[in-house]
């Protein structure tokens, strides 16, 4: 069960960085306050930057079952989140250098 977060309080705060706006969106609910958000600009992609995001989306990842000790993916989520990334993100990081080593030993 999802715990219940406490709501936002406007105005927001003025936050340093993305990381700090990030781990308070995270901690914080805007549902009460969203209608007085204010609002933004859509930005326009360029067109090869708008193929490559439709490019990326196309190639789907197929899942898998993988059984990792409990310790593994703690020490994952560890490393992941000291880097800022999920740690499955970060697991499909070290399989895909892996290939790349072994498949230069090949």
């Amino acid at each position: 069960m999802k715990k219940k977060l406490p709501p936002a309080k406007l105005p927001l705060p003025k936050f340093q960085s993305n990381q700090d706006a990030a781990e308070y969106l995270e901690s914080h609910s805007v549902a009460s306050v969203w209608e007085q958000l204010p609002e933004v600009t859509r930005v326009k992609l360029s067109p090869a930057l708008a193929g490559k995001i439709r490019d990326r989306h196309a190639r789907a990842k197929s899942p898998i079952s993988l059984r990792l000790a409990p310790e593994q993916i703690a020490a994952a989520k560890h490393i992941a989140a000291a880097k800022s990334v999920g740690y499955q993100t970060q697991l499909r990081m070290w399989i895909a250098e892996g290939i790349r080593r072994e498949a230069k030993r090949a």
